[in-house]
């Protein structure tokens, strides 16, 4: 069925065709219109019913159409009055282009019958476009080296509308550079173009702006234009130029590397590679600018690069050249002219001249020590600098000239105080922040002798024992000198001086560097108690000085002497031979065995002892252990031995202790014999009473004498102390010092003894400080024993070492020493003199020892 439906429009189709073929070939006859282009829609074209013969009533019953192959509905046929009138736009130039003939054809079809008409419409040309140039910009390149005349072709400009509406007339702006040459008709090969009239000059005008106008015929006329952009292209024919010939920069010293000093800008009126420029340093540049600065090439910046410092350079003169890169290169220069700024990076620099050192410690003030030149390489207030010294010495600077200064003493010195100092000269800058140096000077004061040797003490008390062997140390002496060298170099020698009848020299020697005192011989204690000296020190300087110190020798006392055995008063020597009547009772003293001894203290402290009988027999005596009384223990009988012999032991207390031994041959008589004797006993007894009290008499009278000198000269010397004006705030002499001491003892003394003790004879050398001691030593005395009760007697002892005694008893002591600050007269040679005071004992028959003592004037 679809098949057959196919087939049948295929057969209307081409009964239509065949319809309008013939409609075609019987309407044979063509209408002629004519309108102008860009005309308004409905403008008239023409009465195409009409002209086509055919009535307006049939229009619409016939189908009256219009068809226009490929211009639309550009024409519209009214089919109310059967005119034919613009539609649309219609533009000539669209529809036909520049062709001669435009015109729009239509085929107006009617049915009924069917009939074909051609009708010819002609579209006029208006002049409704101007002249068009290719472009709306035309770049043109010249180069300003350019001959006058040169001719630059341009393109014409078009018009696209047709005859008289497109011929064309050209202008060109006015300008100074460039004429127009237009062609004639007849010149149509040669183009449109610009002839150069004046040289170029790509500096003064880099560019031209032209202007090209194309004008047509129509009414009204039309024009177009074109811009004409002329380039000058540059030649080389200018150097690069710096804005300034001389560029004047301050840059501070010490910049890091990498600073920025200055950007300089040259300019080259040409362009282009012309333009291009390189900057450099000019080939007369120094090294040393070099290494401290960099010019960048490409941007003209310099940069520091190496160590900028005032104090190597305060200015630098940098030249510098810019160079194009044209065919042929220009070149143009400058000179920068940098100027470094001072910073205060440099401390004062010190110079220290010595010129007299060590110096004198005598040196006198304002003595110049040492030249100090201070330098700083800073320039302004960073280089002003001023001086000073460590405070609290006895030195100054003394400004001399500009950054010169002597150190000066400024007052004494003494180089026992300091012998060596540590100055400081401290030299600062004004800059900010300040900078500053400082210098150590050591200032060693040399020594002068003005320091006499000096002893700890002014005297010195040595205990020697006796018996001492030859050249045995004995003691050391030492004096310090404060001063230094030899100066202080010590010797000590003896103040030679006699003792007794032999020198000082023969007694004791003194080393002289190690200031040991020896004793030359064994001293002996019974000779020489005390042996006083002065040893003298004396330094090395010049002149010498010197100072004396006083020695005390002591000479302690040793058991060397054994107990010596006295004679009875009027007898010889040998045994002791008494009477003993038989009558006699328990208790009665026969006989009294007397020793002495030449030590002193223990051991001169004698003890008796009777040695027993002979085959053990117990003797009717025995002997006192202190006193060598012989007494009878009982009463005696007849069958007593009429002879009695008695071995009596004496002995000291010394260590080790020494003996003697008496013999003592007693013959026992009846009682009518013994009063003879006795009577002859008591004449011998009463004759020594006699003779003592005598002696007691005058010893008692001397003692007298001299305290009373002594209590006279004390007055005096008071009296003259406290009328003298006073010194130091002493106007009286100082007091006495009393020590007392007591202890156990007894003196056995039986012969009146004066112990001599002498410092010297002679005229003495200067002594210490003079003195007045008194020694004087009491013993506890019992009284004589007057009854049989008592049968031994505590007896007073006395040491030197003033300690107590080993035996029972009591001591007393006493010591009374006085130190005046000046001596008297009488005083000038130091004496001691032992003495000793005793008594006869009438119940005893002996000398009892009542005082004794030493007397140091």
């Amino acid at each position: 069925m679809v098949d057959s439906n196919r087939g049948d429009r295929g057969h209307w189709h081409l009964l239509l065709f065949f319809k309008i073929l013939i409609a075609w070939e019987s309407a044979s006859g063509q209408v002629h219109y004519s309108v102008p282009e860009e005309a308004k829609h409905g403008t008239f074209v023409g009465h195409i019913a009409q002209d086509l013969g055919l009535e307006l009533a049939e229009l619409v019953p016939r189908l009256f159409r219009v068809a226009s192959k490929g211009h639309g509905d550009l024409l519209e046929v009214n089919l109310q009055n059967g005119i034919l009138f613009v539609n649309s736009r219609i533009d000539r130039e669209e529809l036909c282009g520049r062709s001669a003939e435009c015109s729009i054809h239509l085929e107006v079809i009617v049915d009924r019958p069917l009939q074909v008409f051609h009708v010819e419409v002609e579209v006029k040309d208006i002049n409704d476009n101007p002249p068009v140039f290719p472009e709306t910009q035309k770049n043109l390149f010249i180069a300003e080296s350019r001959m006058l005349d040169s001719r630059f072709p341009l393109e014409d400009a078009s018009d696209a509308d047709i005859e008289e509406n497109a011929l064309l007339t050209y202008r060109l702006s006015p300008n100074e550079f460039f004429s127009l040459d237009v062609p004639t008709n007849d010149e149509q090969v040669k183009p449109l173009g610009l002839v150069l009239r004046k040289s170029l000059d790509r500096e003064q005008s880099p560019e031209l702006h032209l202007v090209l106008t194309a004008t047509d015929r129509g009414k009204p006329e039309l024009t177009g234009t074109v811009q004409l952009l002329i380039k000058v292209l540059d030649v080389n024919d200018n150097a690069p130029a710096f804005d300034r010939t001389l560029y004047a920069v301050k840059l501070p010293e010490n910049v890091p590397n990498g600073t920025l000093v200055i950007k300089l800008n040259a300019s080259d009126l040409d362009e282009g590679s012309n333009a291009d420029i390189i900057y450099s340093f000019s080939s007369g540049v120094s090294p040393d600018i070099k290494s401290k600065f960099y010019i960048d090439a490409i941007s003209g910046e310099i940069i520091a690069i190496g160590h900028i410092d005032f104090e190597e350079s305060k200015t630098y003169k940098l030249r510098v050249e810019a160079i194009d890169k044209g065919y042929l290169p220009l070149a143009g220069h400058c000179t920068v002219h940098v100027q470094v700024l001072d910073a205060n990076d440099n401390a004062p620099e010190l110079t220290v001249t010595s010129l007299s050192l060590p110096i004198s410690e005598n040196a006198q003030p304002g003595t110049v020590i040492t030249l100090i030149k201070v330098f700083d390489r800073d320039s302004g207030a960073n280089g002003e600098v001023t001086c000073s010294l460590t405070p609290h010495v006895p030195f100054k600077l003394v400004s001399t000239f500009k950054n010169y200064y002597s150190l000066v003493l400024d007052s004494a010195l003494d180089r026992e105080s300091v012998a060596n100092y540590a100055l400081v000269v401290t030299a600062r800058d004004a800059g900010s922040p300040s900078l500053s140096a400082t210098a150590s000077v050591s200032v060693e004061v040399a020594d002068v002798n003005d320091n006499a040797p000096a002893f700890a003490q002014p005297e010195y008390t040595v205990f020697v024992k006796e018996n001492n062997p030859p050249g045995c140390h004995i003691f050391t002496v030492s004096a310090r000198d404060a001063d230094a060298q030899e100066n202080a170099l010590v010797s000590y020698s003896l103040v030679e001086r006699r003792v007794g009848e032999r020198a000082l020299s023969s007694y004791v020697s003194v080393h002289a560097e190690s200031g040991k005192v020896y004793a030359l011989q064994p001293l002996d204690h019974e000779e020489l108690e005390l042996l006083q000296f002065q040893v003298s020190a004396r330094d090395a300087g010049v002149p010498p000085l010197g100072s004396n110190v006083t020695l005390q020798v002591f000479v302690l006392d040793e058991n060397d002497n054994a107990p010596a055995l006295l004679p009875r008063p009027g007898a010889g020597g040998g045994a002791v031979s008494e009477l003993v009547s038989r009558s006699v009772g328990a208790g009665h003293v026969v006989a009294k065995v007397r020793a002495v001894d030449a030590d002193s203290g223990y051991n001169a402290w004698l003890s008796y002892e009777l040695r027993p009988a002979a085959g053990g027999a117990r003797s009717p005596f025995r002997v006192a252990l202190y006193t060598g009384e012989i007494s009878t223990t009982r009463t005696l009988d007849e069958a007593d031995s009429p002879r009695q012999r008695l071995l009596v032991l004496v002995k000291d207390h010394g260590e080790p202790a020494l003996t003697a031994t008496a013999t003592v041959l007693l013959s026992l008589v009846e009682s009518g014999q013994a009063p003879k004797a006795s009577s002859r006993v008591l004449a011998g007894a009463a004759g020594a009473e006699t003779a003592l009290l005598d002696v007691n008499v005058y010893l008692i009278i001397a003692i007298c004498a001299v305290s009373s000198l002594l209590v006279l000269t004390l007055l005096l010397y008071t009296a003259l102390r406290c009328s003298a004006p006073p010194a130091e705030g002493a106007c009286a002499p100082g007091k006495p010092t009393l020590v007392c001491s007591s202890a156990v003892g007894s003196w056995s003394y039986s012969q009146q003894r004066r112990q001599r003790v002498c410092s010297g004879e002679g005229p003495p050398p200067a002594p210490p400080p003079p003195k007045t001691d008194l020694m004087a030593f009491s013993p506890s005395l019992p009284p004589c024993p007057g009854s049989l009760n008592a049968t031994e007697d505590p007896q007073a002892s006395l040491e030197s070492s003033g300690k107590p005694g080993r035996r029972g008893g009591a001591r007393s002591i006493i010591l009374c020493r006085r130190r005046p600050n000046t001596a008297p007269s009488w005083a000038a040679s130091p004496r001691i003199w032992g003495w000793s005071w005793r008594s006869w004992c009438h119940a005893c028959s002996g000398w009892r020892p009542k005082a004794t003592g030493i007397f140091w004037r």
